[in-house]
């Protein structure tokens, strides 16, 4: 929470399976868009949360599998669990107030009541958050039937259906709705609550994010029928909240839609010099420059000198590479060192994308950037695929 010095411009809060990442993109390239156009333009002065009802295990396995980024805020377990940063700290005071009115033994002894349900696997079990599978036509019945047991037993929960499947039993102040809510009131605390909040989901365990006062709100087209059926009941008249035209991370990139930011990936422009609006931003330039990398790598843009010129023209002439090991290189050899590999990934799944994207300003006109750069390459035919992460710090000028 202390990354930003102030109250973030945006907060984008979204969920990750069939919103943040679609299963359904084998080359993941919304997800990839969306990548380049949040380090770009709002890593800077921003904050990106993902809320999904994935537990840690899963959640870290998936980070494994798809190029996401790494959020300043992870809400996990359907809200139950909220962690900071990449070192995953967790919040114990969340923990403390979801121990009110629980007890997961009685819910245990209560829901084995029921042959319906089916427990899912042990990871999914979590301190606050008792999971199963059961088919739809059961869910109602066993929903009410449950809440009123539960209840004469003294405990306070909430159930959660979702995805047609999933049956979650939670502490009643739990859920990924609350757990906004609490973050929420922390940023106000600490005298910087975010400008604006864009919530991002397409199933039932998202309705919730929807609920919070004041969100905007982008339900993607491949929204599942229990968020639709929401929406038609709770929100139909709210023009803060959308059901987008896109799929996943796409229908995420339509920020723009509510004025809240620019919606024009890096990945889009086909042209790195068409990407400027005046203003200058050293993380933009480096994600602009990554970006003409991997087209130019795979080949998909005209090998020409001017190509490779503007790419100089757009850094410091005696800007600098600088590898954690300590090694450095001048820029303009590393741009040489770009202009040879033109194509070699051509045939191939390569992919390049930047992650913790920073900088800061050393000198007039001289900024310092640092940043993951992962690259992602498989080759028809070969089952591997190999990702490597190089932190590296620019030193880049605005170009006159």
């Amino acid at each position: 929470m202390d990354r930003l010095n102030g109250s973030a411009s945006l907060m984008i809060v979204s969920d990750l399976d069939y919103t943040m990442v679609d299963h359904d993109d084998t080359e993941n390239l919304a997800l990839l868009r969306f990548n380049a156009l949040w380090e770009a333009c709002y890593r800077h002065d921003s904050l990106l949360v993902f809320s999904t009802g994935r537990s840690p295990t899963i959640y870290k396995q998936l980070r494994k599998e798809k190029p996401l980024l790494t959020p300043d805020i992870t809400v996990l377990s359907v809200g139950t669990e909220i962690i900071y940063g990449e070192s995953m700290i967790p919040d114990s005071d969340w923990e403390q107030l979801l121990n009110k009115n629980w007890n997961r033994n009685i819910v245990t002894e209560e829901t084995a009541k029921y042959p319906e349900l089916s427990l899912q696997s042990e990871t999914e079990q979590r301190p606050h958050k008792v999971s199963f599978y059961v088919e739809k036509v059961h869910a109602l019945k066993i929903t009410k039937a449950l809440s009123e047991s539960l209840q004469q037993r003294g405990l306070d929960v909430k159930i959660i259906y979702s995805g047609g499947i999933a049956l979650d039993v939670l502490p009643q102040g739990a859920g990924k709705g609350q757990a906004l809510a609490y973050l929420m009131k922390k940023f106000q605390t600490y005298g910087k609550p975010p400008l604006s909040t864009l919530v991002c989901g397409d199933s039932g365990n998202d309705a919730e994010l929807f609920s919070v006062p004041k969100v905007y709100g982008v339900m993607v087209s491949n929204a599942q029928e229990e968020l639709l059926e929401w929406h038609a009941e709770n929100a139909k008249s709210n023009p803060n909240i959308i059901h987008a035209s896109e799929r996943c991370a796409a229908a995420i990139i339509q920020v723009g839609y509510f004025h809240l930011g620019p919606s024009i990936s890096p990945r889009d422009v086909s042209d790195f010099s068409e990407c400027k609006d005046g203003s200058f931003n050293p993380g933009h330039e480096v994600v602009m420059f990554y970006s003409f990398y991997e087209r130019w790598r795979r080949g998909e843009v005209q090998k020409t000198e001017q190509s490779i010129q503007k790419l100089r023209l757009s850094f410091y002439p005696l800007g600098i590479i600088v590898h954690p090991s300590g090694f450095e290189q001048p820029l303009q050899q590393y741009i040489d060192g770009v202009e040879r590999s033109y194509g070699d990934k051509q045939g191939t799944q390569f992919r390049a994308w930047l992650d913790r994207v920073s900088s800061a300003q050393i000198g007039v006109d001289i900024w310092l950037v640092k940043f993951d750069k992962w690259e992602l390459s498989s080759k028809p035919c070969l089952v591997y695929a190999m990702y490597c992460n190089i932190l590296q710090s620019l030193f880049v000028t605005l170009c006159t």
